[in-house]
């Protein structure tokens, strides 16, 4: 009797130990992933007229969220949970971090097109796998801190494959495509690559959830495409033409395969030739030849929100910082108003960056910017208007200093914007009561007990 017991405490413990022997020899290269059994309930996200709602079948309507968004960028999320180990706990304390600040939406890339070991498209329609895994992983770790992620679906720039990648492959393939990366906008073969993408992310079944990515209340939105310009020297209406028509067709495209997710375009904003205000409020002339136009392309009945970008650092690089933050001022209130009274639709800032110097001089100018843009969002949403939240650009942690750039830092070794970000979070929240999904799961952090 003594013998059998030992024998069934010993085999559980053996078993134990050869799982962790081949767990160990797999966690490289080749990493375990195990089913996510129970995931925490949220509710998707819709429009409603200038407001986003946070939509919740098991509550009555009166008691649906208005939703203000306060967020950030961190592309790199995908390229990071390719491998298990320490790439995947840089992913987790980010959006860890980000949920602790009261950041409720992420946007990052879903895209590497043909660049690289970790490039998730390999060629028109052939994926890998363990990049795939990456995303999924993303996906369910931002669930599990309540946040929300809008998803970007191919770059205008060639970074990470992009518009460049997709002409390439058209003329690899012997199709007839002029040598401009514009061509992605017309030529029917690359369209059929793009949407042929657009369905495998969305048919996507989560190898962690197994939920399918169309399905997935954790994503907040699609974007077409990050920054969509045109670099021909055709004229700027023939140019508006051809983009526009790719973004009617590619939103009524997305909408005909998910009817769950909010869509965007990605616009940088820029008013185009046509737009009796572009000359005022643009930052420069030259932002009205890139072929977008904020209004016309925002109009699109598929799109479901306005998205606008902000860089008076970039765009004005020889002006003052009042002189930024007066035009800042002037171009956030000319893109609220828009979708107030003529577009009828939310606006969100996904891109707000400013440059980010070593000097103290530089912080205190880059607290301005964002400062800037805060209160005008805050201002909106004591008004109702339709300014629905702003993405800073762009957060890291410790050990992703890879995909840096002169607008990224990481937030709690900057204090000042640390409680800047920390501060508008708690406006927004102070003003429209937040899901009840994301007070559950994180810990209040406007309580004045910071984790």
């Amino acid at each position: 009797m003594a013998s059998d017991w030992r024998d069934k405490k010993l085999y559980p413990l053996l078993g134990i130990l050869l799982l962790s022997i081949f767990l160990y020899f797999n966690w490289g290269s080749n990493p375990i992933t195990f089913p996510i059994l129970w995931q925490s309930h949220m509710g998707f996200v819709s429009a409603n007229s200038t407001h986003f709602i946070i939509v919740n079948p098991r509550a009555p309507l009166e008691n649906r969220s208005t939703f203000y968004i306060n967020g950030w960028n961190s592309y790199w999320l995908m390229q990071e949970s390719v491998w298990a180990g320490p790439s995947r706990s840089r992913v987790s304390k980010m959006l860890k971090k980000g949920a602790e600040m009261g950041l409720t939406v992420c946007r990052t890339w879903a895209f590497n097109d043909g660049v690289g070991p970790n490039a998730l498209q390999i060629s028109p329609g052939v994926f890998n796998e363990r990049v795939f895994r990456g995303l999924d992983y993303v996906i369910v770790e931002a669930r599990k801190r309540g946040i929300r992620l809008i998803l970007s679906l191919v770059n205008n720039l060639s970074n990470f494959g992009g518009k460049a990648q997709y002409v390439r492959w058209a003329q690899e393939a012997g199709h007839n495509v002029s040598s401009s990366t514009d061509s992605f906008f017309s030529h029917p073969m690359i369209k059929d690559y793009y949407k042929a993408y657009v369905k495998a992310i969305l048919s996507r079944k989560n190898s962690l959830s197994g939920v399918k990515y169309a399905d997935e209340p954790a994503i907040f939105a699609w974007e077409l495409m990050n920054e969509p310009r045109c670099s021909s020297s055709s004229s700027a209406p023939i140019l508006q033409h051809g983009v526009q028509a790719w973004l009617n067709e590619m939103a009524a495209f997305v909408k005909s395969l998910d009817q769950k997710h909010l869509v965007t375009v990605g616009l940088e904003g820029f008013y185009g030739l046509n737009t009796t205000k572009g000359l005022e409020v643009n930052p420069g002339e030259w932002a009205a030849s890139l072929g977008s136009d904020f209004i016309q392309n925002s109009a699109i009945e598929n799109i479901d929100f306005a998205s606008v970008h902000a860089y008076p650092d970039s765009w004005m690089p020889h002006d003052d910082m009042e002189a930024k933050a007066r035009f800042l001022s002037r171009w956030v209130d000319s893109h609220i108003s828009d979708g107030d009274h003529v577009l009828k639709k939310p606006v969100i800032f996904t891109e707000v960056g400013s440059l980010v110097h070593a000097d103290n001089q530089g912080l205190a100018d880059k607290d301005i910017l964002l400062k800037t843009m805060y209160e005008k969002i805050y201002e909106s949403a004591q008004k109702r208007q339709a300014g629905a939240g702003a993405l800073i650009w762009q957060l890291l942690v410790e050990g992703v200093g890879e995909y840096s750039d002169r607008f990224s830092f990481v937030a709690w070794d900057n204090p000042s914007t640390y409680k800047l970000i920390l501060k508008q979070s708690c406006r927004l929240k102070s003003i429209f009561a937040k899901s009840i999904q994301s007070r559950k799961l994180n810990k209040d952090p406007c309580s004045g007990n910071l984790p």
